[in-house]
This record gives C-alpha cells, structure tokens and sequence, in this order.
C-alpha cells in the first residue's frame, strides 16, 4: 500500500496537467500514487496521462465524466486510491518541491491524524507576487496534534480541498465524500472538520495554485451561485446533527455567512433570482444562528441584521448600486481602443449589427488565403445568404480572386463592415481598435500547429519577448474570440495554455487543409504545371520557418544547387520561405523554383513530391497527405533555447532527421527517405497530429459557427485508417 495518493481532476485544464503530474513525480519522497481523473479514455488529459503512465508505474489513470463534475472526478479518485493518506491537486497546480518529505515529517511527529491542514499559495496567473491565504489561519493552531475543539477556527470552510492531507481510512469509515455540485469543497471541508477526531497543521506550502485568467467558476456570474446555500445548509445541519458546541458551530456560521452576503451584496455574481437567493438565506440564518451570536459592527453588521429580518428592500437599498443593479445598468456602447479610431467607425458602432454580414481577414490582410479562405469558400455553398467581406492590404487587391467581395484595410468601407458585422473571422488578430460588440461572433482560425512556444509562453524567451509586442494588448484581442479553431488534442492544450481566456474551443480541423483530401490527381498536375515542376520530376517543396534570432532570409545554411546535384538528377526543388520575408520577387534559377510569393500554400504542399523543413508548422499540415517529410535540424538547439519549444521534434519526427547539408542530400539520394523506418515515424506523428483534418473542417465550422447549429448535428471526423489523401504525382505512397 503507497504511503500517499495524489488525485487530480483534470477536466478543461488538459494545456497545464503535464506540469501538474510532473510536480509530484518529481517529489523526492516517492512512495505515492499519482491518480489522474480524466473524462474518457479518448480525452485530451487522458492521452497526456496514458503516456506517463507508460513510463512510471505509479501513475494510474481512472475516469469520471465530465457531467460529474469536480466532485464526481474526486469521489472517482477516492474510490480508486490505495494509498493510507489522500492529497487533492487541481490538474492546472503543482505541489511545492519537498511537499511530501514536509508531510511525511510532520505525521511522523504527530503519529498520525485524521486530517493535516496545511498551507497553500495562491500564484497570480501572469504579475504579482504569490499569496499565503491558509498561513494566518493556521499560524492560531496548537502545536503538534490536537482534536478540533482547541481550534475552532479550523472548520475546513476557508480552505480548499487540496489544503489538506486526509486519512483515507478516516473518510471510508465516516462514509465521507464530495457533495455534487459548485461549492463542494465548502459542503466536504465543513463535514470532514465536524468528524475529526486527531488533526494538526503543517505550516509550510504544499501546493501552489495557479491562478486561472479568466478566473475560476466561482467566481464568475450564473444561476450556480444558488449551490452555495445547498452546502451551507449540508454543512449546517451535519453539524447540528452531530450535537457539536456551540464554540465550535460559532466559527463555521460566521465564515459560511461571510461568503453568503458577500455573493447577495455583488452586484455581478447573481444573475438571476436575487431576491430568493435572499430570502433563502434569511430563512437558513434564523434556523441555524447560533445562540449568542452577536453580528460585527458597521455596515456588515446591518446586512446581517436585514438578513435575520428578511428585509430584501432595506438590504437592497443599502447594497452598492441599489436599484440600478436590480433592474439591470443600461448596456453602454462599444468603446474603441485607439486614440485614431476614425469617426466613422465610431459612428457605425451605433449602428446595428447587421445579421448577414461577415468579415474575414488573413494573415493582417496578405490576401485571400489560409482557413479563412476555405471558410469564406464553403460559406457560399451552405449560407448563401451571407454576405461575405474579405480585409485585404492595397498593395494585395490584385490577387483577389474573381468574384469575391473586398475592402482594402483603412478604407472608410473597411470600418464600416468591421463595426457591423455580425461574424469576424480572422487567422490572425483584427486590428487593435477594433471592439467586440455584443451580439457579434468572432472566430480564429489559427494558422499552424504549435511546435514552437507562442502567446504568454513566450514571455520567458527574452529574444522572442523583445519582438512580441504587449501580452496585455494580446489578451484584450483574445478576449475577443468566441471560438478557437484546433486542428489536434496537441493544439487545443497548447492554445489554452498560450491564450488564456474564456472562448470556446472547435476541435473540427483545419479547413484549409480539407484539399489535401479533396484533391485529385487531375488537381495535383494541374498544379505542378501552373509551377513549373518539370513532367517526371521529384519535387521537393524546402519550407523552414524564421528564427527570432536572425534577420533577413538566405535559404538558411543550405545551398540548394548543391542540394539538387548531390540528391540526384530527378530532384526539384519547391522554395518557399516563411511569409515574413515575401518580397514578391523570385530568388530560383534552374532546378530551384521560387514559390514564396504562390498564393496557396496548399496548391504548393499538393504539387511537391516530399517536404524538407526545420521547424515550421508545414509538416503539421503536409501530414496529411501521407508523403515523405524530411526535418533538416542543423541548428536545433539554439532554436529550442531561443524561441521555445513544446515537444521535443527530434524525439518525434514526422520522417527522417537530417543534421547536415551531406546527410540531408545522402537520404534523398540513398531513398532513405521513404524506407520503413521513416515510414514508421509519419505514421505516428499522423495518428498524433492530424487528428481532425479529414476533409470536411470547413463545413462543420460553417455549420457550427455561421449557421448556428448545435454541437450535437455536426459531422463527426472521419476515423484516420478511412482517409484517402491526394495522390502524389510520382511517389507510390507506401
């Protein structure tokens, strides 16, 4: 039996839970069990569990469903753990180096207690400095084990659930359990605080708690608010059932009506049913108030005394805001951030939105490309009554495609639509002026899979901080989206993690990327002829990324003639550089054919025989089509160092890795390339990232965001082992 078992739900915060498992297995003192609650064996949180159970026997997986809610996961955990003491971790905290050896000391002192209380910080999500809110509290408890009537205070209500170690026989034998629903930890704390028998405090930090952005469910409005009556009432009647004192029911009272008029006197929490909340309240305050109980003074003490009257009216009239907050404030108009915004902008604001009108941009407007593109295309088909904009910069109006309606950005047109329409998509960001009107619906689409580290995440990497702009400003346009596109599990945990905030996530693919299931074999020729692939050659597209720590672009170390002589004869090769360095000019000659400034990078990808690439997100997409990728890494440790990685690539190629111009040209020219064992590695860097990419993302997003379906009539994905991908058009995929 394990000396210790950890239990971790870990529903929504899948983008942090590694760091969260990693804190305890990386404890000094290891005789634990670590038990993650995930939702089903197919979840996100699931597949990051499974795989560090497969290296560490003592991770053990269980599951609970998500309409279970956090009780569910921890009675699921409780029911499943082994272990003589139970600890509770949020799966987006971490336990403090040393916890365990500071827990397992302080029993040894104590010999043993039903509950240890300990402290906790409370770590702001992005600045400030952490708090200690349990060390006042505790810092009053007598030294070495006690029973709970020399410390009052200790009634389990103030502290978190993963503020206490527990004795797992102690719960079994009480028949103790979360109760369902908000507040839980209020409903639990309290019970297992009036059963004790044996408790002591361990003052020092077990657990850091990070801090969410958009704060966590108890904290924001809703209906759910009303659940804290139903665990104060749980925690109030086990109480009198138990005939405890009334020094002891005294402490619980004050600290559970504390939380009760600071939610009935916030003007937001409570959005609907004030007035019974209220009432509720005041009829639970009569039953249960203590006898000798006086109020504190000043204005929390009349709010006390209105709730022992019933009085909702006096207590509304002294509650901040009074009647205004009743009747709700009038909603004021949108705001727009910049000091320029043009006065027609601000002008159209007033204007209603209009329910037919969608905007869509890509890449800050370089033209008619990307997932916006295979939005805007597959909206004409299925929502035809749409009116569709696409943001494009002068200097790109050229290329818009024949029939498809745009504006140039800065344009009084460009204003105008940006401040009515009812939808925005965008693979990018709008423009910092730009507000988010209610009743709007703002889509990003994204435009990769992250290998390198992006958003907040970056803000540890000093040379990619420098070029990255305000975080703050960053966050205020993530604020903006609604929904937010993941072509993979990996993506999804990734943008929680780089884009905190409250939108919802579409895990429905990249629409851009149906083609490379849609395509034919007519479409591929087509294409290699508009590009210039000699008939009978072996195309290879030579894609890498830009490097924050280097300017100007030179093809990077790899002289490319001398690539296509050393490969073979048969070679091409595709250029495309990173978009930040297309000038529009062409830097082929020969056997080297420019793509940079090609409009599709899909028609590129289609077209090219195989992929060589460094870093950049291309080989996420190019998957895909089941061909030959080649990961020519010569520099990439100073990459990872300097820019920041999730996984490491070099562990998890999609192909062969290649580390010098000589073993880059010796795979081509050796066919090594497209031998079983590179074979092997696209098929499991497949089956990890092109995961939803089947085909048909562009019309689950028309369906699910435009036309307003429900989450349940969208197509499901196509299982992987069903895809046909494009042909390629001289390679025989393996």
């Amino acid at each position: 039996m394990p000396r210790f078992s950890i239990i971790v739900p870990s529903h929504g915060v899948a983008g942090r839970l590694s760091q969260a498992l990693d804190s305890v297995l990386a404890q000094s003192f290891a005789d634990f069990e670590l038990i993650p609650v995930c939702d089903g064996p197919d979840s996100a949180a699931a597949d990051v569990a499974t795989g560090l159970a497969g290296r560490d026997s003592r991770v053990r997986p269980v599951h609970s469903p998500s309409s279970a809610g956090l009780a569910g996961a921890r009675n699921a955990g409780i029911a499943a753990a082994q272990g003589a003491y139970l600890l509770f971790l949020d799966g987006d905290d971490t336990l403090a180096p040393g916890a365990l050896a500071a827990v397992e000391a302080r029993l040894a002192d104590t010999g043993g207690v039903d509950v240890l209380y300990t402290e906790h910080e409370r770590v702001p999500w992005w600045e400030g400095d952490p708090v200690n809110p349990a060390a006042a509290l505790l810092a009053e408890a007598p030294e070495g084990a006690f029973t709970p009537d020399r410390a009052p205070r200790l009634t389990g209500v103030t502290l978190p659930a993963w503020s206490a170690v527990h004795r797992r026989a102690f719960l079994d034998e009480r028949g103790l359990v979360f109760p369902d629903g908000h507040f839980t930890d209020i409903g639990f704390g309290a019970r297992v605080a009036a059963e004790a028998e044996r408790v002591a405090v361990l003052r020092s930090v077990v657990v850091r708690h990070q801090e969410r952005r958009q704060g966590s469910r108890l904290e924001q409005p809703g209906e759910h608010h009303a659940e804290l009556l139903d665990q104060a009432e749980l925690a109030l009647a086990h109480a009198a059932e138990k005939g405890l004192p009334e020094e002891r029911r005294r402490p619980l009272f004050e600290q559970l009506f504390a939380e009760i008029l600071r939610t009935a006197a916030h003007p937001k929490l409570l959005t609907g049913g004030r007035r019974a909340f209220f009432h509720r309240a005041s009829r639970l305050y009569r039953r249960h108030r203590p006898a000798g109980f006086r109020p504190p003074a000043g204005r929390a003490g009349s709010q006390y005394r209105m709730l022992a009257s019933g009085s909702y009216t006096a207590f509304r009239a002294l509650r901040a805001g009074g009647a205004e907050e009743e009747t709700g404030a009038r909603v004021s108009l949108p705001r727009p951030r910049g000091a320029r915004t043009p006065m027609g902008y601000r002008r159209h604001l007033r204007r209603p939105l209009d329910p037919h009108l969608a905007v869509y941009c890509a890449y800050w407007g370089r033209g008619y490309a990307c997932n916006p593109a295979a939005i805007h295309a597959k909206a004409r088909e299925l929502a035809p009554h749409l009116r569709s904009v696409f943001l494009v910069e002068a200097d790109q109006a050229h290329t818009m495609p024949e029939g498809v309606d745009f504006a140039v950005i800065g344009s009084a047109r460009y204003w105008e639509v940006l401040a009515r329409a009812t939808y925005l998509i965008n693979n990018a960001n709008f423009a910092e002026e730009v507000v988010k009107r209610p009743g709007s619906v703002h889509l990003q689409t994204q435009h990769g899979t992250p290998l390198k580290t992006m958003g907040v995440d970056q803000s540890t990497y000093p040379v990619v901080a420098a070029n990255s702009g305000s975080f703050g400003k960053l966050l205020g346009r993530v604020d903006r989206w609604d929904y937010n596109l993941s072509s993979n599990s990996h993506s999804t945990q990734m943008w929680e993690r780089a884009f905190p905030g409250s939108y919802e996530h579409l895990e429905y693919g990249y629409p851009r990327n149906d083609v490379y299931y849609t395509a034919t074999a007519e479409d591929v020729a087509r294409v290699r002829r508009e590009l210039g692939v000699p008939e009978g050659k072996t195309a290879v597209l030579y894609a890498p990324t830009h490097r924050d720590y280097e300017t100007g672009f030179g093809a990077g170390a790899l002289d490319l003639e001398a690539f296509c002589e050393a490969a073979g004869e048969d070679v091409v090769v595709l250029l495309r550089a990173h978009y930040f360095y297309d000038r529009g000019g062409a830097r082929g000659s020969g056997r080297i054919i420019d793509v940079t400034s090609h409009r599709s990078s899909e028609d590129v990808c289609l077209a090219a025989d195989a992929l060589i690439t460094d870093y950049s997100s291309i080989m996420f997409d190019y998957a895909n089509l089941d061909r030959p990728i080649v990961v020519y890494a010569d520099d990439w440790e100073i990459y990872r160092e300097t820019r920041g990685v999730y996984f490491d690539l070099m562990e998890a190629p999609p192909g062969r890795v290649a580390r010098t111009p000589e073993e880059l040209a010796r795979v081509f020219a050796d066919g090594s390339y497209t031998d079983a064992g590179a074979t092997a590695l696209r098929a499991a860097f497949r089956e990890r990232f092109c995961e939803f990419d089947d085909g048909h993302a562009a019309e689950r997003v028309v369906r699910r965001v435009l036309l307003g379906e429900p989450p349940e009539a969208i197509p499901s994905v196509i299982p992987l082992a069903d895809r046909v991908p494009a042909p390629a058009a001289t390679l025989v995929r393996s």
